[in-house]
């Protein structure tokens, strides 16, 4: 009986998503009528432009606070490659992940090639919570705080941990949604200058 509702569950889950595709609005942009799906992403999350975030562009310069106090700007790395990671004391995933950081960061940090690990504050458990997340972790790199979930949703850090690898000149080269083992992060900064 429980195989019979679950294939029903499926089947109308199916069925929605077809009817949603089938009644999705459409915008007109000059004489050519678009759907919501191709109107441009920079009205989806307002004061945002995702649009800025893909490979190819410079990465956008933010200034956030550490955890230690200190104030911080993306362009402070630049001349150096850097992970900037987008993680949470919560994600399953972004612990799995730390260890690795980690690793590759102590092996590398000579190498101009930083890791900026912007937690997600706003998300997170508090202060505390993240203190004893660094603490537990012995993570060294540098831990920028977003208080106020901005250059998450700037970044496009919907699903964590979410990682972008820039070059030393500020572009973006790379995405990466889900976590990076240390082979993954040495792979994608070799493929960089």
């Amino acid at each position: 009986m429980n195989k019979n509702l679950l294939s029903i569950a499926i089947i109308l889950l199916a069925a929605a998503i077809i009817l949603v595709n089938l009644l999705k609005p459409s915008v007109t942009e000059g004489n050519k009528e678009i759907t919501s799906a191709e109107a441009p992403t920079s009205e989806d999350i307002p004061g945002v432009d995702l649009s800025q975030v893909k490979e190819g562009n410079p990465a956008p310069n933010f200034e956030l606070t550490t955890l230690g106090g200190e104030t911080v700007q993306l362009s402070d790395y630049k001349g150096k490659k850097v992970i900037l990671n987008f993680w949470a004391t919560w994600c399953p995933p972004c612990k799995a992940e730390m260890p690795h950081m980690q690793n590759f960061y102590e092996k590398n940090k000579g190498n101009d090639i930083e890791i900026v690990a912007v937690n997600l504050t706003n998300m997170d458990k508090g202060k505390t919570e993240i203190e004893n997340f660094v603490k537990e972790y012995g993570l060294t790199f540098a831990i920028p705080l977003d208080e106020e979930g901005t250059i998450g949703a700037q970044y496009q850090a919907f699903s964590i941990p979410t990682s972008y690898i820039i070059d030393s000149k500020g572009i973006i080269t790379k995405k990466i949604i889900g976590p990076m083992d240390e082979d993954m992060m040495k792979n994608l900064t070799n493929e960089i200058n």
